[in-house]
Formats: C-alpha cells, sequence, structure tokens
C-alpha cells in the first residue's frame, strides 16, 4: 500500500495516479490510530483519479488537489542523535553503545513542497537531515526487535532540519529542531508489508539538485526494529507516533556549507514519493 494526503483527501497511489478514497478518516493518522495499519483503505472506493505527473498535485491553481502532509500531527516526534556509521568514521565521534534520543516539537511538521523559513535571527547554520521515518501502528511497550518491526505501521521520508548553532549554544535538541517546518514529511506513506528488508532501505539528498547523501540503512548503528525495542523500555510507543532514524554522512555540517534562502532540498527514500523543500527568507 502506498498511501498520500491531498488536499482532496486520502489517496492510494495506483500506477501513474492518485486514486482519492471515499475514507472515513479524516487523515493517514487518525487511521493509524484507529485501526494501526494502512489496511482499512485496500478495499476502499476510488473517488477521483489524479495523474501524478500532471502537476496537480504541486500546487492549487485553478482549486486542483495538492498534497499535504501525510502525518501532520505526530503524537509524539522521535529522533536519534548518531546512528550512521559513515557519520561516526567522518565526524571521528565513537559508536555509541545507546542510541542518544530526543523528543522534538510536533508542531514542526511541514508538508511536502512547503517553503520554510530561515529564522535568520536566531541562526546562522541551517542544515538539512535526510532521514527514513517509521510510523508506529501498535503500541510498543518494552517489546522484542520482532514484536517492534511487526507493530509498524508505515514508512516514510524525513528531512530533520536543525540549526547547529543553536544546538551547540544550547545543548538542546528540541530547540534546534523544533522551529516551523523544520520537519517536513511525506511525500507519501509506504506500509510496511511493501519493505522486503527493513535493513536495505536507501535513502539520499540532494541540494540545489546537488546530490550530498546516499546511504541505506544497512549502514545503520541501530537497526530500525532495534531501536524501536530500545526506545520501548524507557518509553512507551502509541500508535500515531513518529521515529526519525538518523541521517547519514553528507549533512551540511559536514561539508561546511548549510542552507540557503533559495536553496532546495530533495529527500529520497526507497518507495516513497520524493520529498522537497524550498528554504526562502
Amino acid at each position: 500500500m502506498h498511501v498520500v494526503m491531498t488536499s482532496a483527501g486520502i489517496g492510494r497511489i495506483e500506477g501513474a495516479s492518485v486514486a482519492v478514497l471515499d475514507a472515513p478518516y479524516p487523515d493517514p493518522n487518525a487511521l493509524i490510530e484507529a485501526t494501526g495499519s494502512l489496511d482499512a483503505l485496500a478495499e476502499a472506493e476510488v473517488v477521483r483519479r489524479i495523474p501524478l505527473d500532471g502537476g496537480d498535485l504541486g500546487g492549487e491553481p485553478g482549486g486542483e488537489p495538492c498534497l499535504r502532509a501525510p502525518l501532520a500531527r505526530p503524537r509524539a516526534l522521535w529522533g536519534v542523535g548518531l546512528n550512521y556509521h559513515s557519520k561516526a568514521e567522518l565526524t571521528g565521534r565513537p559508536v555509541p553503545d545507546d542510541p542518544v534520543l530526543y523528543l522534538a516539537a510536533s508542531s514542526s511538521v511541514g508538508a511536502p513542497g512547503a517553503a520554510v523559513r530561515l529564522p535568520a535571527e536566531q541562526t546562522g547554520q541551517m542544515d538539512y537531515e535526510a532521514e527514513i521515518a517509521v510510523v508506529i501502528g501498535r503500541t510498543l511497550d518494552r517489546a522484542s526487535e520482532d514484536r517492534a518491526w511487526a507493530a509498524v505501521a508505515a514508512v516514510t521520508a524525513a528531512n530533520d532540519m536543525t540549526a547547529r548553532d543553536v544546538m551547540k549554544r544550547t545543548g538542546t535538541p528540541a530547540l534546534a529542531k523544533s522551529f516551523p517546518g523544520f520537519t517536513p514529511l511525506g511525500a507519501s506513506l509506504l506500509a510496511r508489508d511493501a519493505i522486503a528488508d527493513p535493513a536495505a532501505i536507501g535513502v539520499r539528498s540532494l541540494v540545489g539538485g546537488q546530490p550530498r547523501q546516499d546511504s541505506s540503512s544497512a549502514d545503520m548503528i541501530f537497526a530500525i526494529p532495534e531501536l524501536l525495542a530500545r526506545i520501548s523500555r524507557y518509553a512507551v510507543l502509541r500508535p500515531g507516533d513518529v521515529v526519525l532514524t538518523g541521517t547519514p554522512a553528507g549533512t551540511g555540517q559536514d561539508r561546511g556549507d548549510f542552507l540557503r534562502p533559495g536553496d532546495t532540498v530533495r529527500v529520497e527514500v526507497d518507495g516513497v514519493l520524493p520529498l522537497t523543500t524550498r528554504i526562502q527568507a
């Protein structure tokens, strides 16, 4: 199942089009919280079809539907600080024995294709982080790794943007990552059953069309099932929670080259529609 949220309602991707569905839920968040998965959309009636390549989903000229954040209001937004071997090797940081975890404000979630304001009064080091985002479908409380992966509803792409100087100045990830729009999610959700191997999900970023990051979940220090299981030892994960799983080497911090107004960041996760974000002054 491959699902999007449009301004016309929940959609199911079918070939080169989006099938807008007659679904009894306002958005995928509500569906996942109620049922634990996206499965209920498989038999939903199609009310209209929109071409994926026709430009209709890029905006609303003439009132045409556009893509919205498929997870606009996650219950909790978890992140992990260092979770790729490539990042540890490049920065010379030791591989952690336990994941470095944090919570960010869910109000930072933005829509695919949206413009995000560079908060210049607070930061001069706005950075991008391409990440695989995991959506929890069933409650996890001190769960095993096998049970943790079985409880996943879907994955999507995330750009876990960070104000690096705010992080250094305050020592608080939540402040560095919670500016409005700093966590774009989407552009689509890929159901867990459509993922052959959680240890082989590709993730990439491009800035201004130039490749910046290129890796996969195979390089993770804590694999996705292990990461979820470890979090669940300390905090209960509930349906609708989103876990960002870390970013590989190649961020602006690694390159000494941060985002500027006019930049466009594209995040690609295997099986998911590309997530683009525009930076504005």
